[in-house]
């Protein structure tokens, strides 16, 4: 029978020898020279006894901040109470030495989406473009791309907005017929051109009324003034020149110039009543051979009968009806001035009444023959269905040799 090996068998050398091997200590496990080894592998006998007032250090290889660290560019910091700023756990009343207490394991980071501002852009951005009207499409030939291409205005720039007609209309071309069937309706017909015609035509006569009414009231008060103007320059040279003129004067021919001082009227006299030849000019007419004959001022008795017009064309009569009795009224001719003393006023009379032109004028208060003067013109103003009649009676004769008289003095 074969004996026993020795490493084989429970004791004796063998097992002395595996108890002397698992005391040996580990080389890798040693600490570093100058350091002092792990508080984990440290034995009961090394281990410092706990000081019951003061709390238990933490170990060396932790680090509090660089569970907060943000190590990944998104993470954020944990909400939760720093371990590192936590109070110490107060100190036992027994002085018995407490064990260590174990580290909390420290929370995990919470990584929150990070929003990027040009992915966000450009996703608003085709959300906008989406929710865009897309433009009709136009189907049919050349002819309904250019019948659309004007519903629209023209060319449409790529991504504009589509017009409001082009919404609205149907993108189905129209048949022939259907198309002239529009374009008929949309003619206007008989009575809307002749309602056009109708508005153009008071248009433009409300234009020429408006132009009439200019040159009335305006135009032809300026050009009158010059006319008349001009013809007693001509009358005042031709006296200072010494040119006499005959007993007898034509038609539109001046001869003397007439003033009404508290009017401030100076306006030349001519022979006849012609509208054209005489008042039209901004004169003022005698009554003479071509209507109803009159005398002259240098008669020894007679009535120096006169006509102007009150409104437009110079308009010298406009204000008679403010001459009062006693007001003067002047003649001056080549040799004389005649100074009459205004005495009555007819307001209202017919035009046909001639009988106030007389040489003993009626209605006039005169009752015997004189030498008078007769101031006639339309009333009410802008109207010729009266007449408004003015007499006066002469009160002095004076020669242009002594001066102008007292009544153009003063």
């Amino acid at each position: 029978m074969t004996a026993l090996r020795p490493e084989r068998e429970g004791g004796g050398e063998a097992g002395e020898l595996a108890d002397a091997v698992r005391r040996l200590d580990d080389p890798l496990s040693d600490p570093l020279p100058g350091q002092h080894p792990s508080p984990w592998f440290r034995t009961a006998q090394e281990e410092p006894q706990a000081d019951p007032q003061r709390p238990e250090p933490e170990p060396e290889w932790y680090d509090p901040d660089g569970y907060a660290t943000d190590w990944y560019g998104g993470a954020q910091r944990p909400s939760g109470p720093d371990p590192a700023q936590a109070p110490a756990p107060a100190p036992a009343p027994n002085p018995v030495q407490a064990p260590a207490p174990t580290p909390a394991p420290a929370p995990e980071p919470v990584f929150l989406p990070v929003q990027d501002d040009e992915t966000v852009a450009l996703r608003t951005a085709d959300t906008r473009l989406a929710a865009e009207p897309k433009p009709p499409v136009v189907t049919g030939g050349r002819a309904e791309r250019r019948k659309a291409a004007k519903r629209g205005g023209g060319r449409r720039h790529a991504g504009a907005p589509p017009a409001e007609d082009e919404t609205a209309t149907d993108a189905k071309p129209l048949s022939r017929v259907e198309a002239r069937r529009a374009a008929k309706a949309a003619k206007p017909g008989a009575g809307v051109i002749a309602s056009r015609a109708v508005g153009e035509v008071f248009i433009t006569l409300g234009v020429l009324m408006l132009l009439f009414v200019t040159y009335q009231l305006w135009w032809s008060n300026i050009r009158a003034h010059n006319l008349a103007g001009s013809a007693r320059d001509h009358l005042e040279d031709d006296w200072a020149n010494g040119k006499r003129k005959p007993g007898s004067f034509e038609p539109g021919q001046g001869f003397a110039i007439l003033y009404i001082p508290k009017l401030d009227v100076v306006v030349p006299i001519a022979e006849g009543i012609s509208k054209t030849k005489v008042l039209d000019k901004g004169m003022v007419g005698h009554y003479g051979e071509d209507s109803i004959p009159t005398a002259m001022p240098d008669a020894k008795t007679g009535n120096f009968a006169l006509a102007g017009h009150r409104n437009t064309h110079g308009e010298p009569f406009r204000y008679i009806n403010r001459l009062a009795p006693g007001d003067s009224i002047v003649v001056e001719t080549q040799d004389k001035y005649y100074v009459y003393k205004m005495a009555n006023r007819l307001n209202q009379t017919s035009p046909s009444n001639t009988a106030v032109i007389n040489p003993i004028p009626a209605d006039s208060g005169f009752t015997k023959a004189g030498r008078y003067i007769t101031l006639t013109t339309c009333t009410p103003e802008f109207t010729s269905t009266y007449r408004m009649i003015v007499w006066g009676k002469m009160v002095e004769e004076r020669p242009r040799s002594k001066g102008k008289p007292d009544a153009l003095v003063e």
